[in-house]
């Protein structure tokens, strides 16, 4: 069961890069982000009704809020920019480095310690980065750029988040986490949702676009990564990351009609294997052994 969940969730996530290429031209990134944050605030709103959440949500406003703000409003926003000059595929790929800027973060801040294969693996991701980046190189536009820049900016606020989250809301209920990171981030997007509302009419393919992002791809897509991480563990619910950039790229090729190129292909697998290092989720020695 929980393999189907692990699979059903990345297809989720990864079909989020899709929603957005979708809904941000027409919505602009911070409206969309916007109203992705709210819908998935009011599905996961149920989780408040007992009174130790609510007590959970007043005495961590400060936290919660920052986790909105790093986890959810920026980086949701920075991808959605991105997708109007990056392909879906490519900008699910990126988000792979997410585990790498974590362990920096962790090292440098919170001075964890770094084995030699984790320092390997940042090394080997971010060779793949470069190679992924390489395609665009020969393009030359100041807009691929800004949207590489953008992904990359993207993940490492999620990297910031996630080990803000380990020393500043531990023992907050996930649940109570989700719901407050989404109503913060709504509370903080919503004067800019106002101020960039699209002048000319959405159509009703955007608009599903945002349902599917609010609704599906954050509200249920945490319902089942927090169930994941009760059932399963947090070593097995954040392996998420190596399958979300396959469906990435399969959903962007089938719906979008995304070219996959080969640079595109072996950049993926260059960032995969340097956050398996990185993670510990591969032992290079004992690969070598046997």
């Amino acid at each position: 069961m929980n393999i189907a969940e692990l699979l059903f969730l990345a297809a989720i996530w990864g079909a989020s890069f899709l929603f957005m290429r979708v809904g941000a031209p027409e919505f602009g990134p911070v409206p969309l982000i916007a109203l992705r944050v709210g819908i998935a605030a009011l599905v996961l709103l149920p989780v408040m009704r007992s009174a130790a959440a609510r007590s959970h949500m007043r005495s961590k406003a400060w936290p919660l809020l920052v986790v909105g703000v790093a986890n959810s409003a920026l980086p949701f926003s920075l991808f959605a920019y991105s997708t109007l000059h990056v392909s879906a595929g490519f900008d699910s790929i990126l988000n792979a480095t997410t585990p790498l800027w974590t362990g920096l973060i962790a090292f440098l801040w919170l001075k964890a310690p770094m084995s030699r294969a984790q320092a390997l693996g940042m090394l080997v991701g971010m060779i793949g980065v470069i190679t992924l980046v390489w395609d665009k190189i020969g393009e030359g536009l100041p807009s691929v750029w800004l949207a590489i820049g953008a992904v990359l900016l993207a993940t490492l606020s999620y990297g910031f988040a996630i080990n803000y989250s380990k020393t500043r809301l531990a023992g907050v209920p996930p649940f109570v986490v989700a719901f407050g990171s989404q109503f913060f981030a709504t509370l903080v997007l919503l004067p800019l949702a106002i101020c960039y509302w699209p002048t000319a009419a959405v159509s009703a393919t955007a608009w599903y676009a945002v349902l599917a992002l609010g609704v599906v791809c954050t509200g249920v897509a945490y319902a089942i990564f927090y169930r994941l991480l009760e059932h399963a563990g947090a070593a097995y619910a954040a392996s998420v990351t190596f399958l979300i950039p396959i469906f990435g790229v399969i959903w962007g090729a089938l719906f979008l009609h995304e070219q996959v190129t080969v640079t595109m292909l072996l950049g993926c697998l260059i960032v995969l294997f340097g956050t398996a290092l990185a993670t510990g989720k591969l032992n290079l020695m004992r690969l070598l052994k046997s």
